[in-house]
């Protein structure tokens, strides 16, 4: 991705003040300032340059070393990969765009592809940091069923007792779980800021980085030119209770589709029986199907169960590509042709085991979301939903086991700012649907909350305009949302047609 030409940009800095090197690092030409943090003489922000000699785009990458206790600023350190996208254009504003990406658990610079092509850049340099216990900061990752050895592992539940035990005594000799909460992180992120000499910032997340991003505005905010929250995970958002419920709207949501449109009609019908009837018979015996190896192409047989269906069809309602398979899927499987779910069931699955980082998952869910849970909602919150109550439950008994961070009393109080934000939701989000995003927009008072068809986290050439006006304005008063009432969901895949016999 980067070529030839390289320069390391090496600059040392305070650990008690690391903003006195900031205007320096900031110039990213002048000599480094000379400091001795406490735990002894060593360059603290280590950047390369790489230069593409196609296009001159410049971009750095490298660490920034933080303490792992920030609170006792002594002992164990990590040192968080952090990537900056220089601005490309000749029109550059000094204000960035720091990207939190979702998870918990996924690393901000597996996004660098995409954002070295961002229109974004054409102003702004793009700041993508990998949150502690991901990516290339001391990643927690657990070892969890699943590999191209096992694709059955793939279906099996994620959140089981064994492997995060296991995973615990190994993690725990390298990191302190207690530290790599959401908190803990954006103090990381608002000393990277200081260090890289941004003096404000444009907050951008998805998912689980709108989290991030409230969590920074609320400790940070003076540091805050705009917030973009894309799919929104607010502080009332307790991972996993309002998945099971959440992913119903999902569906209901695609069904609903299929009652309005008479095409939709005569090609799945009577889809919501069907699916129940699916779900009843999975009830009573799971199934053994025989796919494609999605490495190999070799055929392998593995066994669906009722809840491995159920949790795979959650993840395929996310992403927009996968959400419009969904009625011929289901329709394929009420057939008895279980296939066609079980390939894309398994390679959605792998790829979000490639992701996201477990371990720190669980040190954040297990500190800021399940013990803010009241167990009596459960039963009320997961009824008549096809996910049903496994999730919270087994992710719950995970929690128990790991350890907790500090998180203070008042945390579960809404993100209350007079920030410029702009707030995105997907009409089809099986995951944070929109009412979430209505519920964070409610607490900021200079919040704009657009509803727009599609999953979870939106897009396209629309949004990016009306992204790139808020940015532009740093307001949303007045900003041009005209084209909103012109997108539309990518069609529904439809079953093949019967050839006719001559």
């Amino acid at each position: 991705m980067f070529p030839l030409k390289k320069t390391l940009i090496v600059v040392a800095a305070r650990f008690a003040v690391a903003a006195q090197c900031a205007l320096l690092v900031g110039v990213l030409g002048s000599s480094p300032c000379a400091a001795q943090d406490p735990a002894g003489d060593h360059q603290r922000l280590e950047l390369e340059e790489h230069v593409d000699p196609s296009t001159g785009a410049t971009t750095l990458h490298g660490t920034f070393e933080v303490f792992e206790n920030r609170a006792a600023g002594a002992g164990r350190t990590i040192k968080l990969y952090l990537m900056v996208l220089k601005a490309t254009g000749p029109d550059r504003e000094p204000d960035p765009v720091f990207w939190l990406h979702g998870g918990p658990g996924a690393a901000a610079t597996n996004n660098a592809g995409g954002y070295a092509r961002s229109w974004m850049r054409a102003k702004r340099d793009i700041v993508l940091v990998d949150q502690r216990g991901t990516g290339r900061s001391n990643p927690l990752q657990v070892s969890l069923p699943g590999s191209d050895d096992n694709l059955q592992g793939y279906l099996d539940p994620i959140f089981q007792p064994e492997p995060f035990r296991a995973a615990l005594k190994e993690l725990s000799r390298r990191a302190d779980l207690t530290q790599y909460t959401t908190l803990v992180a954006m103090d990381d992120l608002n000393e990277v800021r200081a260090a890289l000499g941004y003096e404000t910032i444009n907050v951008t997340g998805g998912s689980y980085g709108t989290r991030a991003a409230l969590v920074y505005l609320r400790r940070h905010p003076e540091t805050v030119r705009t917030v973009i929250l894309n799919g929104v995970a607010p502080i009332a958002f307790t991972n996993p209770l309002f998945h099971a419920a959440a992913a119903q709207e999902g569906l209901e949501r695609v069904f609903e589709e299929i009652a309005e449109n008479s095409t939709y009609r005569r090609a799945f019908p009577d889809l919501p029986r069907k699916f129940k009837a699916t779900l009843a018979r999975l009830e009573k015996a799971p199934v053994d199907v025989e796919i494609s190896h999605p490495a190999t192409a070799e055929r392998v047989t593995v066994r669906l169960t009722r809840a491995a269906f159920a949790e795979a069809l959650r993840i395929m309602l996310y992403y927009t590509g996968t959400n419009r398979q969904v009625p011929y899927l289901l329709q394929r499987a009420a057939v008895g042709d279980f296939e066609p779910f079980a390939q894309l069931g398994v390679e959605s699955n792998r790829r979000i085991r490639g992701i996201i980082n477990f371990g720190m998952l669980m040190c954040v869910t297990g500190s800021e979301d399940i013990p803010r849970i009241d167990q009596r909602s459960i039963p009320r919150l997961t009824a008549r939903t096809f996910l049903g109550d496994d999730r919270v439950r087994q992710q719950s008994a995970v929690a128990a086991i790991w350890p907790r961070g500090d998180v203070p009393p008042e945390y579960g109080e809404p993100v209350r700012s007079k920030a410029p934000v702009l707030v995105l939701s997907g009409t089809h989000d099986p995951v944070t649907p929109p009412r979430f995003g209505a519920e964070a927009a409610k607490h900021l008072t200079n919040s704009l909350h657009l509803v727009v068809p599609g999953a979870h986290g939106v897009g396209g050439r629309v949004i990016d305009r009306i992204m790139g006006d808020f940015l532009e304005k740093a307001s949303v008063k007045g900003l041009d949302t005209s084209g909103i009432d012109t997108i539309r969901l990518p069609p529904l895949k439809m079953p093949e047609r019967k050839r006719k016999e001559k």
